[in-house]
């Protein structure tokens, strides 16, 4: 059919993959942390308290105080490829770029920072990608996380008239694929140690406790992950949670707190693996690498290493390849 002169150009359709990790400040300056933390601790997601509650508090207190210890710390592991987080979600979507042939194209995004879920899912749309495949990369499920990532695709749509189709990446925490590429990773660190560990912890990011009252499936979903790593391994774990702030009661037992008990229990050499995070970040390189390492020593460790995560490592990427694939299937078009 021969189309009319005055039709619009219509692009060669297409389908979008889009990989979204949790955000990162633009620079390592207490200007840039600010802007940061304004944005993600303004989340409803995030912070679950009324706002004529919270941003008093997070405006007249947090974001005067926090921003410049904060700055310090992303100043510890920030490279030339900018924040650890960026650097990896980057190569990640590099790895994965002709993963799924010529017509899928894969985009990444920060869901607070840039490059913003708005300017990804804009260049997209502009590829004339009409279905769209949304994936947060969190093995388990967190409305602090998974949920306000797509939420905040989901309000971006609202504006359009031609909305592309979605799906979007379930949490992974349990999947076979996701369970094997943990030990064969942890197995190939373990293997290159010079010191056999007494213990093996699993950290997780931490969570208010509210929110296992809730509903969120997060806790559960994070024990079930150590669960079938620890029995892939043959070996036990050590299950902690991190990242702890404010004065609310968070998951236990904090990874911090732990680390400085071991010593004193008998436990001088120990190996931490953070399988709850897709790429290491702040939270793994500076929190645990560095900080937790002090904290064990200081304690009286003698042996510490910390595991890096599955990053863009060939076997990170041949399991993400693997989920995405399942995900995808159903919208390749026929030659």
């Amino acid at each position: 059919m021969t189309r009319p002169a005055d039709h619009p150009s219509v692009k060669p359709r297409r389908i979008g993959v889009m990989l979204t990790n949790l955000g990162t400040p633009d620079a390592p300056d207490t200007k840039s942390v600010k802007n940061y933390l304004r944005e993600f601790l303004s989340d409803r997601r995030v912070v679950e308290l009324p706002a004529i509650i919270w941003q008093p508090v997070l405006r007249g207190i947090i974001l005067n105080t926090r921003p410049q210890k904060s700055a310090e710390a992303y100043r510890a592991v920030w490279s030339e490829d900018g924040s650890p987080l960026a650097a990896n979600t980057k190569r990640q979507a590099a790895a994965l770029k002709n993963a799924f042939g010529e017509d899928v194209i894969v985009e990444w995004a920060m869901r607070y920072g840039n490059p913003s879920i708005a300017s990804a899912l804009g260049k997209l749309r502009d590829a004339g990608c009409d279905r769209i495949l949304l994936a947060p990369l969190y093995p388990q499920y967190c409305a602090a996380t998974t949920a306000t990532a797509n939420d905040k695709a989901f309000e971006l749509l609202r504006a359009m008239r031609w909305q592309p189709a979605l799906r979007t990446l379930p949490p992974y925490y349990d999947d076979p694929v996701h369970i094997e590429a943990l030990r064969t990773s942890i197995a190939t660190g373990l293997a290159t140690l010079d010191f056999v560990p007494d213990a093996l912890v699993v950290s997780f990011h931490g969570m208010p406790a509210r929110t296992l009252a809730l509903g969120d499936p997060y806790h559960c979903q994070c024990q079930k992950t150590a669960r079938l790593l620890g029995e892939a391994l043959g070996r036990p774990v050590t299950v902690t949670f991190q990242s702890r702030f404010g004065s609310a009661i968070w998951l236990e037992p904090a990874t911090d707190t732990t680390l400085e008990a071991m010593p004193a229990q008998g436990v001088k050499k120990v190996v931490v693996v953070a399988p709850g995070f897709s790429s290491d970040c702040l939270e793994t390189l500076e929190e645990i690498a560095i900080r937790g390492r002090e904290q064990f020593e200081e304690a009286g460790g003698t042996h510490f290493a910390y595991l890096p995560c599955l990053n863009d490592t060939p076997t990170g990427i041949d399991m993400l390849r693997t989920l995405l694939a399942r995900e995808l299937e159903g919208w390749r078009r026929p030659a």
